[in-house]
């Protein structure tokens, strides 16, 4: 068994999936509007077995890095299709965006060759009194609203990426296991191209497919559920009586390498006992990321930063 440092680095893998993604380019008049649009719009976004689409902030941007030269925001939206991202991008825009003081979004996959309408649906709230504009090659939607104009790209662009890299950390309570996982998803956070996009970045109730109910199609990962030791086949280190799951969206496979690398590292110290992954034995996603073969690469730094 791999270690890192006094941690037990499991060999075993993560399993991750397909996915399309788009980018949201958000901007407002100062730093407290643009927390509020971010917090709003990439809420009950976590996991698709539920929501629309998972989301989540990529990155901060300064002024002179936006379109408009305000303060903004960049926030990934990953779905199963195109078709699933053109209806969950247009509304979360429109009731989470618009409705947020003096925003404005943009296109941030401009080179993309698919694309799916925004503003072109949200101009008709402007009941007629809607404006386009054409900038570069670019339309935009300058809709009227109760503070001046809630300007919008017409279109945005669509990615390939990858959702649902993972890590398990393992800890004997859970004041350790918060602490580890602050770690790794503040080390993600770091990163270019990659999100986590539950509550804080972590999963307490992780999920395995399938369900004794009829009609479910994930349940809870009882494997790691450690009031379930000695009734179901654990697979928690014999210390641990906390588990707590980091997944990790990505723009790219190598987004999301680089970021599990960086969580791996930064997660793992002396109150950690181990650190997993969940898979599905390989049977339903595309991409597997095993943690030896990722601690090993001399693709990355000790960071998990291209080398």
């Amino acid at each position: 068994m791999e270690k890192l440092g006094s941690t037990c680095i499991q060999e075993t893998f993560a399993e991750a999936f397909g996915m399309a993604f788009t980018r949201l380019w958000i901007t407002a008049h100062d730093p407290y509007w643009l927390d509020a649009a971010v917090r709003e719009v990439t809420g009950y976004g976590s996991s698709v077995i539920a929501c629309d689409a998972e989301t989540g902030l990529e990155s901060w941007l300064a002024p002179d890095q936006t379109p408009d030269g305000r303060p903004g925001a960049a926030v990934l939206l990953f779905a199963f299709s195109t078709e699933k991202l053109a209806r969950a991008a247009p509304q979360r825009v429109g009731q989470c965006l618009m409705t947020c003081p003096t925003t404005a979004v943009y296109d941030g996959l401009a080179d993309a060759e698919r694309r799916f309408p925004l503003g072109k649906h949200l101009r008709f709230f402007g009941d007629g009194y809607q404006k386009s504009k054409l900038l570069a090659g670019a339309r935009y939607w300058r809709i009227p609203v109760m503070d001046g104009e809630f300007l919008v790209q017409e279109s945005l662009g669509v990615g390939r990426g990858v959702a649902g890299g993972n890590l398990v950390l393992q800890t004997r309570d859970v004041a350790s296991g918060l602490a580890a996982a602050r770690r790794a998803v503040q080390a993600v956070a770091a990163r270019p191209g990659a999100i986590t996009p539950f509550p804080g970045g972590v999963v307490r109730s992780g999920s395995k497919v399938g369900s004794r109910y009829k009609g479910l199609v994930a349940s809870t990962a009882d494997a790691y559920c450690p009031t379930l030791r000695g009734r179901v086949t654990s697979r928690l280190h014999p210390e641990a009586n906390c588990a707590y799951e980091v997944v990790i969206d990505g723009v790219s496979q190598e987004a999301v390498a680089a970021a599990m690398v960086a969580a791996l590292r930064a997660a793992a110290g002396d109150e950690v006992l181990a650190i997993g992954a969940g898979n599905y034995g390989g049977k339903l996603g595309k991409f597997t990321f095993p943690l030896r073969d990722l601690l090993q690469s001399t693709h990355f730094g000790n960071e998990g930063a291209p080398t």
